[in-house]
């Protein structure tokens, strides 16, 4: 099977493609950044495409690779924070990119499989409780908004032309090499000696915390199990809701340092008190975690003792 991975230097690309690559598959990949012929080989990578999701490139890594069987569409924004300060840039990668993906696997390969990874960031801030992949989804961001945009060309490419997609919408996804969010922020204090730490929010919002194994994990199963139906929808967290308070211990426990933190009581605007998954048809797959929060945690913390300050 010949895969391809668009966005596949991110945090859950570059795991994305070792798993594939140890499943036995041939793995070629297109995004921003340079992949020297030494790290291609160290993640599995055959064929590496520097560059936007643009046709002419998508025909490089054609003619480089041969036609895929199956591709995984990880490439766009990756961020709340700047889709808020360039929103402009957040479409573009993320909803642009998309409609050119997706033209070109209209004239080109139309019957290759498409995973898509979204986010629960869709589904906003108004929900209480598992949020099932039915939910209204009322994003309160420019990055939930675009991932929305990106998943409604899907449907309209599936509807009007028959490309099949199956949309992932990934939770709160955490792991060794993420250098941004929760983890990676309070990680750079305690490495600049700080040992009181005042965050925001109350501590008690709930996420559904995914290991980036499991994500990668559950990104290649769907792939290689039949789609009920041509657009298919499907929430990538495990119905495990856990505190931000919860979970900062967690972290500060494996700091091995004596950490005092306190909770601001102030939220950032539109931010979701709970944002958890039901996960009753990613268990009908069937797929389990493998990777407890506890296990993950304490190898995430490893990796970041090591970062520079």
């Amino acid at each position: 099977m010949t895969v391809w991975v668009t966005g596949g230097n991110g945090f859950i690309g570059r795991n994305l493609i070792r798993l594939l690559a140890d499943q036995g598959r041939a793995v070629h990949g297109i995004g921003h950044g340079l992949i020297d012929d030494a790290e291609c080989a160290r993640l599995g990578l055959r064929n590496w495409v520097n560059g936007e999701i643009e046709a002419a490139n998508l025909d490089i890594l054609a003619k480089l690779s041969g036609l895929p069987t199956a591709i995984f569409h990880l490439a766009g924004g990756s961020s709340v924070g700047l889709s808020i300060a360039q929103p402009l840039e957040d479409f573009s990668r993320t909803v642009v990119g998309t409609a050119r993906l997706l033209e070109w696997l209209r004239r080109s390969v139309p019957d290759c499989r498409l995973v898509v990874a979204s986010s629960a960031a869709v589904y906003g801030a108004h929900h209480d409780g598992p949020i099932s992949e039915d939910a209204e989804t009322l994003p309160v961001s420019p990055y939930g908004h675009h991932k929305l945009m990106m998943e409604e060309l899907c449907r309209s490419f599936a509807v009007s032309y028959g490309l099949r997609s199956a949309v992932v919408r990934l939770f709160s996804v955490y792991g060794r090499g993420l250098r941004k969010q929760l983890l990676w922020d309070i990680g750079l204090r305690l490495a600049r000696g700080e040992r009181t730490l005042t965050l925001g929010g109350t501590g008690a919002e709930l996420r559904d915390w995914v290991h980036v194994r499991d994500a990668a994990r559950l990104l290649a199963t769907i792939a290689d199990r039949p789609q009920p139906d041509v657009f298919y929808v499907m929430n990538g967290g495990s119905s495990a809701g856990t505190t931000v308070a919860e979970v900062t211990a967690m972290l500060v426990r494996n700091w091995d340092g004596n950490i005092a933190v306190r909770f601001s009581g102030q939220g950032r605007s539109g931010d979701p008190f709970s944002l958890v998954a039901d996960a009753a048809r990613l268990r009908a797959l069937p797929f389990n975690f493998e990777t407890s929060l506890s296990d993950g945690m304490a190898d995430a913390v490893a990796w970041l003792k090591g970062q520079p300050a």
